[in-house]
């Protein structure tokens, strides 16, 4: 089976799941669904109440940003002010895929996205029902791991479900996730890439790509 065949495949058996996790999202509710890394906490990303109510499941400060996920290039524009060149090429090579990209946010964006040098964490998750989410929905998906801070993160529906219980309504299962770390999140500076946190994509495979000295501490 193909690629794309075996993708429509997994979004058509969680279609109900998908559905569901849709209509909760557009009540401006959370829910746990899985990504290509590890399973996340979902909300809508434009509703400032629904982010805050992901930052008190993880019982997270507000100072330290989360990640959410577009389903394409029209919808990334829609939260960035500018793609630089640099972050094109990493587009093209990685995604669909594990890496965050931090790029200049545009000022309407909820502040708790939003890092202190005004950047936002953007990726397009290779995980079918996870881009099935946000295609669905229409609007930027938040993505944090769904655990509270300082937890192993959950890499089973079971684990998300043991974390939060009740507190969240709707939990969307894509079996067991391989992931130890997350996705690697990285940050533009200029001409070169600071690595934020080291995750699935390797910075040696980073510096394949762009140069060893392209890549700052």
């Amino acid at each position: 089976m193909s690629k794309s065949a075996t993708e429509n495949s997994i979004v058509k058996e969680a279609r109900a799941e998908i559905i569901s996790a849709t209509a909760a999202l557009k009540r401006g509710d959370v829910i746990a669904f899985p990504t290509e890394t590890l399973y996340g906490l979902g909300a809508d990303a434009l509703n400032p109440t629904a982010v805050e109510k992901v930052f008190q499941l993880k019982s997270r400060a507000s100072q330290n940003p989360i990640p959410v996920l577009v389903a394409d290039r029209e919808m990334l524009l829609s939260l960035v002010v500018t793609i630089p060149s640099l972050a094109e090429k990493l587009i093209s090579r990685f995604w669909p895929g594990p890496l965050t990209i931090i790029l200049p946010a545009r000022s309407d964006i909820p502040r708790p996205l939003i890092n202190g040098s005004g950047g936002i964490g953007v990726r397009i998750s290779s995980q079918p029902i996870a881009t099935e989410l946000v295609k669905v929905l229409g609007r930027p998906l938040t993505a944090t791991s769904a655990n509270p801070s300082g937890r192993p993160p959950a890499r089973t529906v079971q684990q998300a479900k043991d974390y939060f219980s009740d507190q969240i309504d709707i939990y969307v299962d894509g079996g067991k996730l391989a992931s130890k770390t997350g996705s690697t999140v990285v940050e533009i500076l200029g001409d070169a890439l600071r690595i934020i946190r080291a995750g699935d994509i390797d910075r040696s495979i980073l510096e394949d790509l762009l140069g060893a000295e392209r890549i700052v501490a």
